[in-house]
Order: structure tokens, then C-alpha cells, then sequence
């Protein structure tokens, strides 16, 4: 009996980034260039976190809206702890820390209080909005402390250090879910809640650790932005971060239904998703059309993976290859049933 060969599906998404960005390098010299390469790495560092910290997410089945208000607050928790004079790396961890509280809050609502995961995070999403207006009357709060832009304007052996970081959390993340029983929770969680409740995983636990995630990968988002600018915005991540995010994840095959993906797809999902918006820009189109090709491939994306868990791929080329189509292959399947024998009396059929 031969083994078959299993085809990562991270390669289609592979090939995909390399043909656009062909089709993009032969419309504009620009784009392929050395600078422009590493200002679309830099550019696609964020959406890589944000895609990393939605993808546990959607792996349970859930979602997160609140990532894009979760990059300002972080942010101006990083920015305003250091006008107070503490030390830089202090208001990193205060930051990343803010990113994870807040998405155990959205998992502990979502499990303890029974709320649906889109009306939790969509209010969080709000409430992270407004604190840092709040506390800073809307006005941004400069960031004094030189040490503070290695994280987003400095480099590892010519590396820019926002790749550096998406690289380590990438490699530590894949780890936790691959090799450990952490891991193994999560894609049941996702595959079915239920059973995995009468298996004895402990759903609450891992609901408000995926959530964790979500924000702590969010403020990596916000330090890497308050970094790159030495400001603290309130109204950063307010764009098409949280758009980008989801699309990310999706079109790198992480199941918008729960229990299926991985986080390298994620990655390439996000890559993808900054060569697109990079390459737009590079081309001179304008800004506004931007979300729209956003969209048809989160629309693609969604579809994909609709089909994908109702048919193989192997179904799909048989019915497309066999004469008659999906005709032929209905009949195929009706004719044993067809030509089974009648039930006897009081027999029972089961489910």
C-alpha cells in the first residue's frame, strides 16, 4: 500500500505571494527594489502579530474585533507609563500586559457569561477605543526615551528587529500549538466543543487563553507602531488593521469555522496581504480600493474553505474530470442505495 504524499496547503498560498509579486515587479520597478522590500516587511510586521493573535482565536471557533483598538491602547499605555518616568522596557511589559488582560476579559465573558464571541469583542472593541481619548483628551503623547525605538526601528545582524520579534513569537507560538497538550486543546476546542468538554479539556481555560493571545499579540502591534513613530497615537489601529488581520488568517487557511489552520499559513496569509496593499501603493492605485481587493479575498478565502470541509480535493477533480460531472458521480453514489434490499418489518435503522 503506498503512502500518499501530503501537500502543505501554507505552498498554495506560497505560490500565490510569488506570482503577485511578479506581476507587481513587472508593473513597477520600484517594487522591486531593496527598500521597498524592507519597508513592505516592516509594514506587514504588524499585521503578521494581529494575524498570529487572530488565528488562535478562530482556531476555537471564535473571533476577535477588538485587535485594531487594542494597538492604541497598548500603544499609549507604553507612551504614558514612560512620561511618568519609568523605564522603557517597564512600559513594554505594562503594554503587552494591558493587550493580554483585555482579551481574558473578552474569553472570560464569552465561556462564564455565555456571550456570542462577535458582540463581546465588538463592544471591546469600543471600550479600547475610547480610554485612550479619555485619558488623553485625544491629543498623542511623545515618546522621550531613545532605548524605546529598538523595538521598532532597530536591527539584528541588518535584520530589522520588528522581523526579528515576528520570527521569535512565530517559532515560540507554532511550538505551543504543534507540541504541547496546550496545542492539542485548542484544535479540539475548535474541531467540537462539546466533546471536548466531555473529554475533559478545560474549554474555559483555553477560551481565555486563546483571547490572552489575541491581545498580546495586539500589543506587539501597538509597541511596534509607538516604536516606529516615538508617539503614541489614540487613534492608532483605527485603519484596516483589524480588516487585514482576519483576511490574514483566512486566506492562509485557518477556518473561519474553528479546528482547522496553522500559524505559518497565518504568516503567509499576512505576508500576502502586505505585498497586496504594498504593491497597490508602489503602482500609484489609490487608497480606497484598497479594502475592496481586501475583500473579494477574505470572500475567496471564506469560500475555499467552505468547499474544503465538504469535499476532498481528490472529490472535487473526480467530479469534475468523471463524464457527466457532478451528475454522474450523484448517480454513482445514489445506485448502491438504490439497489439495497427493503427494511423487514420492525427492524430499526440507526444514526
Amino acid at each position: 500500500m503506498t503512502k500518499r504524499r501530503h501537500i502543505p496547503e501554507e505552498l498554495g498560498v506560497g505560490v500565490v505571494i510569488v506570482l503577485v509579486a511578479a506581476i507587481f515587479s513587472l508593473m513597477s520597478p520600484t517594487f522591486r527594489t531593496l527598500d521597498n522590500a524592507n519597508l513592505l516587511l516592516l509594514n506587514g510586521t504588524v499585521i503578521a502579530f494581529l494575524a498570529m493573535g487572530q488565528a488562535f482565536v478562530l482556531l476555537t471557533g471564535g473571533i476577535d474585533l477588538s485587535t485594531g483598538s487594542n494597538i492604541a491602547l497598548t500603544g499609549m499605555v507604553a507612551a504614558l507609563t514612560m512620561r511618568a518616568g519609568l523605564p522603557w522596557w517597564l512600559g513594554a511589559l505594562s503594554a503587552l500586559a494591558v493587550g493580554a488582560v483585555v482579551g481574558a476579559i473578552n474569553g472570560a465573558l464569552i465561556h462564564y457569561v455565555k456571550l456570542p464571541p462577535f458582540i463581546v469583542t465588538f463592544a471591546t472593541f469600543g471600550v479600547a477605543a475610547s480610554i485612550p481619548l479619555i485619558l488623553t483628551g485625544a491629543n498623542s503623547v511623545n515618546v522621550a526615551d531613545p532605548l524605546f525605538a529598538i523595538i521598532g526601528r532597530g536591527s539584528l545582524f541588518a535584520v530589522p528587529m520588528p522581523v526579528v520579534l515576528v520570527a521569535v513569537f512565530a517559532i515560540a507560538l507554532t511550538v505551543l500549538l504543534r507540541m504541547t497538550p496546550t496545542g492539542v486543546h485548542i484544535y479540539a476546542v475548535g474541531g467540537n466543543a462539546e466533546t471536548s468538554r466531555l473529554s475533559g479539556i478545560p474549554i474555559g481555560r483555553v477560551t481565555m487563553l486563546v483571547y490572552a493571545m489575541s491581545g498580546l499579540c495586539a500589543g506587539m502591534g501597538g509597541l511596534i507602531t509607538t516604536s516606529r513613530l516615538m508617539v503614541g497615537y489614540p487613534s492608532a489601529g483605527s485603519g484596516n488593521e483589524l480588516f487585514y488581520s482576519i483576511a490574514a488568517a483566512v486566506v492562509g487557511g485557518v477556518s473561519l469555522f474553528g479546528g482547522i489552520g496553522s500559524l505559518p499559513g497565518a504568516l503567509l496569509g499576512a505576508v500576502l496581504i502586505a505585498t497586496v496593499s504594498n504593491g497597490m501603493n508602489v503602482v500609484g492605485v489609490q487608497s480606497f480600493w484598497q479594502p475592496l481587493v481586501i475583500g473579494l479575498i477574505i470572500l475567496g478565502g471564506v469560500i475555499i474553505d467552505t468547499y474544503r470541509r465538504k469535499s476532498s480535493l481528490s472529490q472535487l477533480l473526480r467530479r469534475a474530470f468523471r463524464p457527466g460531472g457532478a451528475a454522474a458521480d450523484d448517480t454513482a453514489l445514489q445506485t448502491p442505495a438504490a439497489a439495497a434490499p427493503p427494511l423487514e418489518a420492525g427492524s430499526a435503522t440507526t444514526h
